[in-house]
C-alpha cells in the first residue's frame, strides 16, 4: 500500500461520497476551514496501485502545551483497517518528525469493539485523556417519508413540536447570510455563561460558515417568539448527511418548546437536500452518565428517533516526552468539565 497526497478536490469528495462511515470533519471544506484558521493540512490517500482505498485528513494543531498531528474522524475507507493504519502511521511518523510535534492523535469513527480497540493498542497507540471531537453520535436515517419520521418520534417530542407549531407568536426561518453568524455568536456566548462551557469564537464560526457556505453546505435556522430570536441551529449539509453542529437556546423561552420545532425544520430541510442521514452529533448514554453535560441534550436528540453510534475512543501515538505535559493538562481539564 502506498500513501500519496491528494491535491484534487473532485477525487477526494467523489471517494467520500461513496463511503458510509464519515463525517464532515473529513470533508475538503473542513480542510479549507482549518487552513483559514492558520493550521497546516494534508490530505493523504492510501492506494493499492491506482486504486484509492482510504483517505486521511491530517491537521497540525498548535497548542501552548505542545503541537500534534490530528486525524479527525478518520481515516475513512473500506480497506482492511489494520493495513491502512500501519501505512498511514509510518507516513505520519515521518511527517511528525519534520513538523516537530510531540504526538499523533486519531479520532477514528470505527465501531467501538474490542477487536478495533485492540488493533490500535497493537500498533502502539494509547487512549487519549480527552476527546478532541465526539466519540459517539446519535443518528437518524432519513429515507422514510416525513410523515413516517414524525410518527416514529417519541410521543412527547411529537406533542412539543405540535405545541410550538400552533403558537401564533412562533416563527421559524432559514438564513444563508454570513452576517447572521455574529448574531448566533452573541447568543452562543450568552448560553455558554449559563452552562459553563468555553464557546467557539466569532472568528471560528464566521470562517466555518464562510467555507461551507461557498458550496451551499451550511445554514442557520432561527426560532423567533414575537419577533425575538429565542433559539438557533448551525447545520452543515455534506455528502448526503445533515449535521447538527452548533445550537443555542435562550432559557427565558424554554416553555415554548422552540428547539423541537427548530430541529424538525432542520430534518425537513435535510430531506429536501437529498440527505439520507441526519447526524445529531455528540451523544452519551443518559442512563449511564446522568451527570454528564451532554446527558440532557442527548435525551432531546433521542426523542426524534434513530440510534447511537459509538466509536473507538480517541487514540494517541506518543513521539516525545513532551506529550505527558499535554496528558496531564487534558486530564485535569476533563475532571473540571465533568466529562
Amino acid at each position: 500500500m502506498e500513501v500519496r497526497e491528494i491535491t484534487q478536490k473532485d477525487i477526494w469528495e467523489k471517494f467520500l461520497f461513496q463511503q458510509t462511515g464519515k463525517t464532515f470533519l473529513h470533508s475538503w471544506s473542513w480542510g479549507e476551514f482549518q487552513e483559514a484558521l492558520g493550521n497546516k493540512v494534508w490530505r493523504f490517500g492510501m492506494f493499492a496501485g491506482d486504486e484509492l482505498l482510504s483517505v486521511a485528513l491530517v491537521v497540525k494543531v498548535h497548542a501552548k502545551r505542545g503541537s500534534f498531528l490530528l486525524v479527525p474522524h478518520g481515516p475513512v475507507g473500506s480497506a482492511t483497517k489494520v493495513v491502512v493504519l500501519q501505512a498511514l502511521l509510518e507516513k505520519l511518523k515521518t511527517l511528525a518528525e519534520k513538523e516537530e510535534v510531540s504526538f499523533i492523535r486519531m479520532n477514528p469513527i470505527f465501531e467501538r469493539t474490542e477487536e478495533n480497540t485492540t488493533m490500535f493498542r497493537s500498533l502502539g497507540f494509547r487512549p487519549a485523556p480527552i476527546q478532541t471531537h465526539p466519540e459517539a453520535s446519535w443518528k437518524l436515517g432519513l429515507t422514510p417519508s416525513e410523515d413516517e419520521l414524525f410518527h416514529a418520534m417519541r410521543k412527547t417530542t411529537r406533542y412539543l413540536i405540535r405545541h410550538a407549531q400552533m403558537n401564533p407568536d412562533v416563527a421559524i426561518s432559514l438564513s444563508n447570510d454570513p452576517k447572521d453568524v455574529e448574531v448566533f455568536s452573541k447568543l452562543h456566548n450568552k448560553v455558554s455563561k449559563r452552562q459553563h462551557f468555553v464557546p467557539f469564537s466569532l472568528e471560528y464560526l464566521e470562517k466555518e460558515f464562510g467555507v461551507f457556505g461557498k458550496n451551499n453546505e451550511v445554514a442557520l435556522f432561527w426560532a423567533k417568539h414575537k419577533g425575538e430570536i429565542a433559539a438557533g441551529s448551525f447545520v452543515i449539509f455534506w455528502s448526503g448527511i445533515g449535521f447538527y453542529h452548533h445550537a443555542v437556546s435562550l432559557n427565558e423561552y424554554a416553555k415554548y418548546s422552540l428547539p423541537y420545532l427548530l430541529q424538525w425544520h432542520a430534518l425537513q430541510e435535510a430531506k429536501k437536500r437529498g440527505c439520507r442521514l441526519y447526524d445529531f452529533w455528540g451523544y452519551v448514554d443518559p442512563l449511564k452518565h446522568k451527570g454528564h453535560p451532554w446527558a440532557g441534550p442527548t435525551l432531546f436528540k433521542m426523542g426524534f428517533g434513530g440510534k447511537a453510534h459509538e466509536y473507538v475512543k480517541t487514540q494517541d501515538f506518543v513521539l516525545s516526552p513532551k506529550y505527558w505535559l499535554t496528558y496531564f493538562f487534558e486530564s485535569v481539564r476533563k475532571i473540571r468539565r465533568g466529562l
